[in-house]
């Protein structure tokens, strides 16, 4: 059976970051690596242009180095349902997080950068979010557990055992296909259930 090719937009203004990537995602069959870009505005233009399958960006980049990747993917995901964004941090920060996340979180994935060298958990990533589920690496998800857990103590208790069930396996870095074969649950039931989870715990 032939191996679907993923179609990916990559952004990132550190040249080393590009270059690196950029070979490691080349050397995958599954990925068709369409175009490598420096900054915001050149993604934008990218993805009006190409429309692939999947977005790679990092999160700070010109002209401010603050959230432009997340801006980025916020807009990407409203003109572009269909296209999957992951975001990429030097840092696991529960406001970079909350600032992607709030809104829902089909669609989208956020990974550190020390993740990248595992290439097959970057393309796991990829095609996660390109079918319109999640992909949060695991230091995500407790930064943001441990900020609601600081806000609001209760929340946690707010899930049923189901979801505390999904919400640990999301904990251990786990994606949405296998969270679904180890608890015997269908895909679209886990992407219910953390919709679910992240709509409870705001």
């Amino acid at each position: 059976m032939r191996k679907v090719t993923l179609r990916v937009v990559f952004a990132d203004d550190n040249y080393l970051v590009r270059a690196g990537v950029s070979a490691l995602l080349s050397e995958d069959d599954e990925i068709d690596l369409v175009t490598v870009v420096a900054d915001a505005d050149a993604l934008i233009q990218a993805v009006a242009e190409h429309r692939p399958d999947a977005v790679l960006t990092d999160i700070r980049m010109p002209p401010t180095q603050t959230i432009e990747g997340i801006d980025a993917a916020k807009r990407i995901r409203a003109e572009y349902p269909d296209i999957g964004v992951v975001v990429l941090s030097q840092f696991a920060d529960d406001d970079y997080a909350f600032e992607l996340l709030e809104n829902g979180v089909g669609g989208l994935g956020y990974l550190l950068k020390e993740r990248v060298s595992d290439r097959d958990e970057l393309i796991r990533a990829l095609q996660e979010v390109s079918r319109g589920g999640s992909a949060l690496d695991p230091k995500v998800i407790e930064v943001l557990l441990a900020r609601k857990a600081h806000e609001e103590p209760s929340a946690l208790l707010g899930l049923s055992d189901r979801e505390r069930e999904v919400l640990q396996q999301m904990a251990t870095g786990r994606n949405n296909q296998t969270i679904a074969k180890t608890l015997y649950m269908s895909d679209r039931a886990v992407e219910k259930h953390i919709g679910s989870i992240f709509q409870k715990l705001g």
